[in-house]
């Protein structure tokens, strides 16, 4: 195999194993290793088809925590924001809204990982959970980062693990799913695409199995703090690569 190759697998890899211990960050992780290999536009691509794939997988192990009621707030409002978030980009480009947004999550993990714990949003119901929805879906749009607003807030909400997995997963899958799609219409997949997603499967595969094996021993506070130091990786990347 190519170097590039070799690059490709192993970040599908870390990426997997990330994933399924933390419920999110694919993409950071796979970006910040595929583009040393891989153009943009199959780096996107890529993430898209696998995190749909690690998610997917997520939400079947966490059906038996998926409350309907408590997440249909989030896609409807999901949803609403896609549209805006196109708009937006009208005034603002990509990089400005990933670079402020990378600011905010330098912020809000240094806090939180200096706080003994996270600000409680527990009575904020569900017009809270649909106004975060929105920006969530308005932040996807326009830069790709669709979830990382639901995970923060899923904390904030005072939920359990399984919990907010069983709300920002569901709600990244939808995401990802509408994304593919658009993708598929705008002929974006190629052959050699196609090849990549086939190559890299058992990476995939082994990366995730390993990342839910790891996460099956973390407590709580250990899942808050691997969420947190994530952020904060999400955070410098976005700052340091928006420009």
């Amino acid at each position: 195999m190519s170097l590039e190759t070799i690059v490709f697998v192993i970040g599908t890899f870390i990426a997997a194993f990330v994933t399924g211990i933390s419920g999110f960050a694919f993409g950071m992780v796979a970006a910040a290793i595929w583009l040393q290999a891989l153009t943009p536009v199959q780096t996107t691509l890529m993430i898209v088809a696998y995190a749909l794939l690690v998610q997917g997988y997520a939400v079947w192990k966490l059906r038996s925590s998926i409350v309907t009621a408590r997440l249909w707030p989030f896609l409807v409002g999901s949803a609403v924001g896609i549209p805006l978030g196109l708009l937006a980009l009208k005034w603002l480009s990509a990089a400005q809204l990933k670079s402020a947004t990378g600011i905010l999550l330098i912020l809000f993990s240094t806090y939180n990982l200096l706080s003994p714990k996270m600000p409680s949003m527990a009575w904020a119901g569900r017009s809270g959970d649909g106004l975060v929805g929105v920006l969530n879906g308005g932040l996807g749009a326009s830069t790709g980062l669709a979830g990382i607003l639901v995970v923060i807030w899923s904390g904030m909400r005072g939920w359990s693990r399984d919990e907010q997995r069983a709300v920002f997963q569901p709600t990244a899958v939808v995401t990802f799913l509408m994304c593919l799609l658009a993708f598929g219409s705008a002929g974006v997949v190629s052959a050699d695409s196609m090849w990549l997603f086939a190559l890299g499967l058992p990476a995939l595969v082994i990366g995730t199995l390993m990342g839910w094996a790891v996460y099956g021993k973390l407590s709580e506070a250990a899942f808050r703090k691997v969420v947190l130091w994530l952020l904060l990786f999400a955070g410098v990347t976005l700052a340091a690569t928006s420009r």
